[in-house]
C-alpha cells in the first residue's frame, strides 16, 4: 500500500503508520481500564489522542480495502469494460484517501482538542479601541454560539462609552477542539472606520491586541505550588476608576518563577475571583511551557501562522469598504458585517489551511 510518489516516501509512511497503529491499540486497552477513569484529566487526555489516532485507523483500513479492491478491478478490466471503468474510478479514490491519510499524518499541536481563554486588550486609539475590543467580544461570542460553544467571561474591565480596555472569556465545547480554531487569533487587529467619538467624520485607525491561550482540563493537570505564587487583593474597579465593589474583592495573582500575573475583579466574591484568576495563570503557564518546548525543540517556525510574536498586525477590519483582510494568509472578502455578526469560519479556515500546508511540506 503506497501513498507517496518514492520508495523512501512510502517505507517512511508505512512506519509511521504501524507505530500510529501500535499506540491505538494500546491506548484501546488502556481506556478499558476502569482505573483510568479515575484521573479525569488523564482519561480526557487519553481520550483526545485515541479519537485523534483512530481517524488515520479508519483511514489506512480504507485505504488498504481499496487497494485490494483495485488490484482485482485492474486485473478483470483487462477483459473486461465495466470492470476497467471501476478500476479508475478505484484509483481516483485512493488518490483522495492517500492525500487524507498524508494530511492526518501531519504533526499535530497537542493543544488544538483543548478549549480556550480569549484576552481581548485596548490598544492605540482610546476610546476608540475599547470599543472595538468590545467589538471583537461580541464577534468571538457570536461565533461560539453559531459553532454551538458556550461563552464565559472571566474578567472585564469596562471604558466610560461602553467598550471594553480589556475582557477575558472562557470558550468551551463539549468535545473540546476550541484551541485548534482560536490560537490563530492571536495579533493585533486593527479597526479602519469612523469614530463615534469622531465630530468630522474622519476615517481613524486604532487596534486592539488579542492573547489566545489553551486552557487546562482539570487543575490537577498543572500543579502550581502555593510557595511559587503571590496573591494580592484589592478594590475593584469601572469606568472612569469608580470603586465596583465596597471590599476587596479583586484578586492579582503573581507566578513569582516567571512573573506571569492573572487578575480578576468581575465577581463580587474574593474566592470566585482567585477561582478565575488562576483558570488564567494555568493557561498562561500552558501556553509558556508550550513555547518554550517548542524553543528547545528548535520548532518554533518562523512563518508559522499562529502568531508567536503577539505584536504582530494580523487582521484589518476596514468599514467602509465593508472588508477583512487578513495579512497572514492574504484572505480578503467583502463580507465584514456578516463577520462581525459571527461568520468567521472562512477566515479562520484560511489560516487553519495555511498552517496545515506548512506543516505538510515540512514532513515531505
Amino acid at each position: 500500500m503506497s501513498t507517496g510518489n518514492s520508495a523512501a516516501d512510502i517505507e517512511s509512511i508505512r512506519q509511521t503508520v504501524h507505530m500510529l497503529l501500535d499506540e491505538h491499540a494500546r491506548l484501546e486497552q488502556e481506556l478499558a481500564d476502569p482505573a483510568v477513569h479515575g484521573n479525569p484529566g488523564q482519561a480526557r487526555k487519553l481520550t483526545r489522542r485515541y479519537s485523534e489516532l483512530d481517524l488515520i485507523v479508519q483511514c489506512w483500513n480504507e485505504l488498504g480495502a481499496v487497494d485490494e479492491d483495485l488490484a482485482t478491478a485492474s486485473e478483470l478490466g483487462e477483459e473486461d469494460e465495466a470492470f476497467a471503468a471501476e478500476a479508475v474510478e478505484l484509483a481516483e479514490r485512493r488518490s483522495l484517501l492517500a492525500a487524507r491519510l498524508r494530511d492526518l499524518l501531519v504533526p499535530k499541536d497537542p493543544d488544538d482538542a483543548r478549549d480556550a481563554i480569549i484576552e481581548i486588550k485596548a490598544g492605540e486609539g482610546g476610546e476608540e479601541s475599547a470599543l472595538f475590543a468590545g467589538d471583537l467580544l461580541r464577534m468571538y461570542q457570536r461565533w461560539a454560539d453559531n459553532r454551538g460553544w458556550s461563552t464565559e467571561i472571566l474578567d472585564s474591565t469596562a471604558s466610560d462609552l461602553g467598550g471594553f480596555k480589556n475582557v477575558t472569556m472562557a470558550v468551551k465545547a463539549g468535545s473540546g477542539g476550541v484551541y485548534g480554531w482560536l490560537k490563530f487569533e492571536g495579533g493585533v487587529h486593527r479597526v479602519q472606520r469612523v469614530p463615534v467619538t469622531e465630530s468630522q467624520g474622519r476615517i481613524h485607525t486604532s487596534a486592539a491586541g488579542v492573547l489566545v491561550f489553551p486552557e487546562v482540563d482539570e487543575p490537577g493537570e498543572l500543579e502550581i505550588p502555593d510557595s511559587d505564587i503571590r496573591i494580592d487583593v484589592y478594590r475593584s474597579s469601572g469606568p472612569g476608576g469608580q470603586s465596583v465593589n465596597t471590599t476587596d474583592s479583586a484578586v492579582r495573582i503573581t507566578h513569582l518563577p516567571t512573573g506571569i500575573v492573572a487578575s480578576c475583579q468581575n465577581e463580587k466574591s474574593q474566592l470566585q475571583n482567585r477561582e478565575a484568576a488562576m483558570r488564567m495563570l494555568r493557561a498562561r503557564l500552558l501556553a509558556a511551557q508550550a513555547e518554550q518546548a517548542a524553543a528547545e525543540a528548535n520548532d518554533l517556525r518562523r512563518s508559522q501562522v499562529r502568531t508567536v510574536d503577539r505584536s504582530e498586525r494580523i487582521r484589518t477590519y476596514n468599514y467602509p469598504e465593508n472588508r477583512i483582510a487578513d495579512h497572514r494568509t492574504g484572505f480578503k472578502s467583502h463580507n465584514l458585517d456578516q463577520v462581525l455578526d459571527g461568520a468567521l469560519d472562512d477566515v479562520i479556515e484560511s489560516c487553519r489551511a495555511a498552517d496545515r500546508a506548512q506543516r505538510l511540506a515540512e514532513i515531505q
